[in-house]
C-alpha cells in the first residue's frame, strides 16, 4: 500500500480529481499551535487540523499525554475537515512529518486506506516552485466519512513488555532521552526495559524526505526486525511512533504502536525503567 506522494505528484492530481483532500498538520512539542503558521502560507485548498484537540483525546498521567481520540469524536473532526469515504487523503507538516504522521496513522487505523504522507513535507512543496494559499479555508461541504478503530495493530504496556522480550521494540525519542541523560518533560528518564534506540530522525535524509525503502529496509534489519518476530514502536507520547511506522511500512515491515507510549509507561510507578545505551535482555 503506497504510503507517500511526491509534492508535484500532490499538485497534478489537485489539478485533475476532485476526490483529493489536504490536510495541513502543522505541530511541534511545546507549542505554539500551527494555525498561526498555516494561516501565514499552507498548500491551496488545505484544511487546518489541530493536533492536541483533534488528533489526541485526553485523560489522567496513566493514559499518557496523547491517548488516542475516542473514534466517534475522530470522525466528527475528520467531517469538518470534509472528509468523505473513499476520499484520498494527503498530510503533511513543516517537521519532516514528524506530526503529520499521526494523522496518517490514525486514519488508517480508522479504516481509510488511501492516506499518503506529503514526502519532504512542506519544504518539498516550497522547493517545488508550487503556489501557498493565506488566510482560512474550509471545505466546501461537510465531510460524511464512517471511522472505526481496527485497521492497525496496536499494543498496551504489557504487550510491549512482551515485545521487547520476544521481538523488537523500538523507541522512536531521541538517542539522549533513550539513555535517560535527559528527560525534559515526563516523570522518569530512560526507556523501557529491553527496547531499543531507534530515533525518527534516521529515517530521513537531510532534505526532510524518507529515506529510500531498501535504506530503510536495511536500517531495521540492523536493529534486528524482521518479518519472522514482532516488531512494536513507541516513542515519547505516541506521536512521532506514528512516524516510525511508517518508515518501517515503507521498509516492508507490519509493526505494532504503543499509543500510550513512555509517557504512559513512565506515569505507571510498577513499571521498570532501563538506562543506558543498550538494551537488556528485558526479562
Amino acid at each position: 500500500m503506497q504510503t507517500l506522494i511526491s509534492a508535484d505528484d500532490l499538485s497534478r492530481r489537485l489539478a485533475g480529481r476532485d476526490d483529493i483532500r489536504v490536510l495541513d498538520v502543522r505541530w511541534q512539542l511545546g507549542g505554539p499551535p500551527g494555525l498561526g503558521e498555516y494561516r501565514s502560507g499552507h498548500i491551496p485548498g488545505a484544511v487546518y487540523v489541530d493536533l492536541d484537540t483533534e488528533l489526541a483525546g485526553h485523560g489522567g498521567p496513566e493514559d499518557g499525554r496523547h491517548p488516542l481520540p475516542g473514534s466517534a469524536d475522530l470522525q466528527a473532526a475528520a467531517r469538518r475537515w470534509g472528509l468523505h469515504d473513499g476520499d484520498t487523503v494527503v498530510v503533511y507538516d513543516d517537521l519532516g512529518s514528524q506530526s503529520a504522521a499521526r494523522a496518517w496513522w490514525l486514519l488508517r487505523h480508522a479504516g481509510m486506506r488511501d492516506v499518503l504522507l506529503l514526502d519532504g513535507a512542506l519544504a518539498a512543496w516550497r522547493s517545488a516552485g508550487l503556489p501557498l494559499a493565506v488566510g482560512d479555508e474550509k471545505p466546501p461541504v461537510a465531510g460524511t466519512v464512517h471511522l472505526a478503530y481496527g485497521a492497525l495493530a496496536t499494543i498496551d504496556a504489557d504487550t510491549a513488555a512482551a515485545v521487547a522480550r520476544t521481538g523488537v521494540l523500538l523507541d522512536a525519542r531521541a538517542g539522549a532521552r533513550y539513555r535517560g541523560e535527559t528527560e525534559p518533560i515526563d516523570p522518569r528518564a530512560g526507556h523501557i526495559p529491553g527496547a531499543v534506540s531507534a530515533p525518527t530522525s534516521d529515517n530521513l535524509t537531510p532534505d526532510g524526505r524518507f529515506r529510500p525503502a531498501e535504506e530503510l529496509r536495511e536500517r531495521f534489519e540492523a536493529l534486528g526486525v524482521s518479518a519472522m518476530r514482532p516488531v512494536g514502536v513507541y516513542c515519547g507520547s505516541g506521536i512521532t511512533a506514528a512516524h516510525e511506522a511508517a518508515a518501517l511500512a515503507i521498509a516492508g515491515f507490519v509493526p505494532y504502536l504503543y499509543p500510550g507510549s513512555w509517557s504512559q509507561w513512565s506515569n505507571l510507578p510498577d513499571r521498570p525503567v532501563e538506562t543506558g545505551d543498550a538494551p537488556s535482555a528485558a526479562e
